[in-house]
């Protein structure tokens, strides 16, 4: 019903506050994350990961954050814990759920991020029926190792993983951080699970919900950071994959890919509410003709915007390094090549951090990287 003439009108919305700016980061020595623990030696977002991560000497340790059924965060790399192929055969678990039988009706078709996957997901289960699992390598063939301690450990809860480096830290004499990883945000929100605020919570829960707190909260997609940094201080970083775009832009329609978002322009708008970039390493260092290029220019431009930059992902295997660093026999896909002259040529480059799936492997590299520029 239209207004009365003599009605006055109603006052503008107001706009809502700015974020505030994100505080700055000092320079530190490069920092090397765990990443899903040490899942280069035991199956990956399992509390034995965690800890042979912080056993090797990680700085920090890396959950990727689902929710469950009654809204707990989990930590898996991704909300499918088993997926099946169209003969219904089991192509990739991160833990027994297609074994149970009692969980066999749970299986069910999804589109997450556009993507359809059959399998089993951590949104149908209750943290109680997720905790009735087991944990399994997710790439057997390649780290065939892992495989023995498959069903061993459970499913850890953001809480058990923050506690754990609680304890490490008073128990090895140094700070252990957290790096979680927020994992489809945009999905979660829409079948009314989203993760920010029961991250928010259990970091203000541990006393870890501030900007000098040995954490960094990441993301693929960009709107939930931003919605982060209105509600928090707490460091965050923004990821960049190798290709495509964010999940919430693309939901948009908004045009802008991660391309975009490593150019100087696109840098300034993360760093007005990130303080770093966390990037597919192939964004720093391209690989040409087999053999490690010449660095771009994003470590340097970033620099400018006083956003840190953090590399993902160093990987022992032969299967994840270019051809020049890979060891005999070079088809072999398990067997661990020059992962040292990989961490090398990146520390090189300038970075601030990297994300390493055998911190054994990295931190020695690492540490005499920091003495040499110490001196």
């Amino acid at each position: 019903m239209p207004a009365l003439p003599d009605t006055p009108a109603s006052p503008p919305a107001a706009p809502p506050a700015p974020a505030p700016a994100p505080a700055p980061v000092e320079a530190a020595p490069v920092l090397v994350i765990g990443h899903r623990g040490a899942s280069a030696q035991r199956p990956e977002h399992t509390l034995a990961s965690y800890q042979q991560a912080i056993d090797d000497g990680a700085d920090f340790i890396e959950p990727d954050l689902v929710p469950t059924k009654d809204g707990e965060l989990v930590a898996r790399h991704e909300n499918a814990i088993a997926i099946v192929d169209a003969a219904g055969t089991v192509i990739e678990a991160t833990t027994n759920v297609a074994d149970v039988p009692k969980f066999a009706g749970r299986k069910a078709t999804k589109v997450i991020d556009g993507i359809s996957i059959t399998g089993w997901f951590t949104e149908d289960f209750t943290l109680a029926e997720l905790k009735e699992l087991k944990a399994r390598e997710r790439i057997p063939k390649l780290r065939p190792a892992n495989v023995s301690y498959n069903d061993q450990f459970q499913v850890p809860t953001l809480d058990e993983v923050i506690q754990l480096a609680k304890a490490q830290s008073v128990a090895k004499g140094r700070v252990i951080g957290i790096y979680p990883e927020t994992k489809h945000p945009t999905y979660f929100r829409s079948i009314g699970l989203p993760l920010e605020k029961k991250l928010l919570d259990t970091l203000q829960k541990h006393d870890l919900n501030k900007a000098d707190a040995p954490v960094f909260v990441q993301s693929f997609e960009t709107g939930n950071l931003k919605d982060i940094r209105l509600k928090s201080t707490v460091k965050i970083v923004q990821l960049i994959d190798g290709q495509g775009a964010p999940y919430d832009l693309v939901a948009l329609s908004d045009k802008r890919t991660y391309a975009d978002l490593v150019k100087p322009e696109g840098l300034a708008e993360i760093a007005a509410y990130a303080q770093g970039v966390g990037t597919a390493k192939a964004r720093v260092i391209p690989v040409v003709d087999g053999k490690l290029g010449t660095p771009t220019t994003l470590v340097k431009d970033a620099h400018d915007k006083k956003l840190l930059v953090h590399v993902w992902t160093i990987r022992p295997e032969n299967n994840f390094l270019p051809d020049s660093l890979k060891r005999a026999p070079k088809a072999d896909p398990i067997m661990q090549g020059d992962t040292a002259g990989e961490i090398k040529a990146f520390l090189d480059a300038g970075i601030d951090g990297l994300f390493a799936d055998s911190p054994v492997t990295a931190v020695p590299v690492v540490k005499a990287y920091r003495a040499a520029r110490s001196r």
